[in-house]
């Protein structure tokens, strides 16, 4: 970040007290006491649940330069003092000055939804990003930063951490970002800052009810996005094959791009045709028939690749180019990602944890199977209880066995949780509890015959199970190989 920025820079214009030498050079900007580096600016926000004001001295302890703080402290020796009545006001201002305005430069994508965030980040990165010209990418499973791999903590980082990622895509020359953007994180002011050039709406279903409270609240949450690019030369591509589309875009001014299957949309998928090994099917684009081939398998699928389409086209790649390029792409880990065996099973891991996701990706396996379907799944703890019954019953209703397990169960009992699952089933002679999420793998392998398919749905990529406030190391992927192994 080269030598840093003076008290008096980072602050100008803005109303605040400096007690201490304007003149200090901080090299760093950090909102969380235990990250702290020497040099660094230390924002000590208070919110309803927090009050880091009682981590400054540890903060100061750490290297801390410079404090952003409610009140002055005459005994806190060394670090500058810089006082205002709601430090955490100014944090997206800060961050945004100190890694010098990254998201300006780059053609920034924001993509929202219940379902399809991932899949459709990783598309356009696929698309964009050439040797000459990179794209980042910041989302559920890792930030991509040209040949950099970072493993994500959350699907839309803090607000000091997005600034930095963008400063540091920008700093490896990249002049494209895609970024998944949670209804957590607009709800909570993380995308606070960020100037987003173009939006994308994937779909809505019922999700997250633990936190918005209301379908309502989670929708004027996702909404968010679209306030922020509230621009004609912004751009918003929404699926015309959801009805919540009108309601995410509400009153943004940004140019309206539609894609869909269903209903007529400037970017229109026609002829679907899907295997198991990828789908085909004809983009109408402006009287234009084009040709497009994927290895993503599903009509689900097909929505998110026409978003993408959508999106790069409007970046300048002609039809032709993402034609050509679209046939490369590899997948996305966990999102029904194919594990080899040499028992004859098609096994699939994929991250679907709600009703509407799972039932997506059981619907196209319903409708290329040749013989069961084997599907083994649950719920997470201290989440939407609600949703539990939903998900057994998504199960079911193409699943011809079930395998109740545990999930990530936090804190809660996983036998627990596997019950009020099973209470969404109606024919109880297609279930099996089994908690034991490795045994619950082991016994669908043993169940499954050749030409049988058999999802582990939930959790996807994710490499631990959060279980009684540890993290214990876990990978759907790695277990399914481990068992088709040793049982060769």
């Amino acid at each position: 970040m080269g030598n840093g920025i003076s008290v008096k820079k980072l602050f100008q214009g803005l109303d605040v007290e400096i007690k201490g030498n304007k003149d200090t050079e901080v090299t760093g900007v950090c909102a969380h006491s235990k990250f702290v580096a020497p040099g660094n600016l230390f924002i000590a926000k208070k919110g309803a649940s927090f009050d880091a004001t009682e981590f400054i001295p540890d903060a100061a302890a750490a290297g801390a330069l410079a404090i952003l703080t409610d009140l002055y402290n005459p005994f806190l020796e060394g670090p500058v003092q810089i006082i205002h009545a709601d430090p955490k006001s100014l944090e997206s201002e800060i961050a945004k000055r100190f890694f010098r305005h990254p998201s300006e430069e780059l053609f920034l994508i924001g993509i929202t939804g219940t379902n399809g965030k991932t899949t459709t980040a990783y598309l356009i990165h696929h698309l964009l990003n050439t040797r000459e010209v990179l794209c980042g990418l910041m989302g559920t499973i890792e930030t991509l930063i040209g040949v950099h791999r970072i493993p994500a903590v959350l699907t839309t980082a803090d607000i000091v951490t997005n600034q930095k990622f963008f400063r540091e895509m920008r700093d490896q020359k990249a002049e494209n970002a895609v970024m998944e953007v949670t209804s957590h994180a607009l709800d909570q002011g993380r995308t606070s800052g960020i100037d987003f050039d173009l939006g994308i709406f994937t779909n809505l279903s019922q999700d997250h009810l633990d936190y918005h409270g209301s379908m309502k609240n989670y929708l004027r949450a996702k909404a968010k996005l679209f306030q922020l690019i509230d621009s004609p030369e912004k751009k918003a591509v929404l699926n015309a094959d959801d009805p919540a589309s009108c309601q995410v875009y509400g009153n943004s001014r940004a140019q309206v791009i539609t894609y869909g299957i269903d209903h007529a949309a400037d970017f229109q998928a026609k002829k679907i045709e899907s295997s198991l090994e990828g789908t085909r099917f004809i983009l109408a684009y402006e009287g234009r028939e084009i040709r497009m081939k994927t290895s993503l398998i599903g009509r689900f699928n097909v929505l998110n690749v026409l978003a993408a389409i959508a999106t790069c086209y409007y970046r300048g790649m002609t039809l032709e180019q993402i034609q050509r390029k679209l046939v490369s792409f590899p997948g996305i880990p966990g999102r029904l990602e194919r594990i080899s065996n040499l028992q004859g099973v098609h096994l699939f891991v994929d991250f679907a944890h709600t009703d509407q996701a799972l039932e997506n990706v059981l619907s196209v396996l319903n409708e290329l199977k040749q013989k069961k379907i084997i599907t083994i799944f649950g719920c997470g703890g201290e989440r939407d209880q609600t949703k539990r019954p939903k998900m057994a019953e998504a199960a079911e209703k193409f699943s011809d066995q079930l395998i109740i397990t545990s999930d990530n169960p936090r804190m809660e009992d996983p036998l627990a949780i596997c019950h009020e699952v099973a209470t969404g089933v109606k024919q109880r002679e297609k279930v099996h509890i089994e908690v034991d999420r490795k045994k619950a793998i082991e016994k669908g392998i043993a169940l499954a015959e050749k030409e049988d398919i058999i999802l582990i749905a939930g959790r996807g990529h994710e490499p631990f199970q959060k279980i009684a406030g540890r993290l214990i190391p876990f990978d759907d992927r790695e277990v399914a190989r481990e068992i088709c192994n040793h049982s060769n």
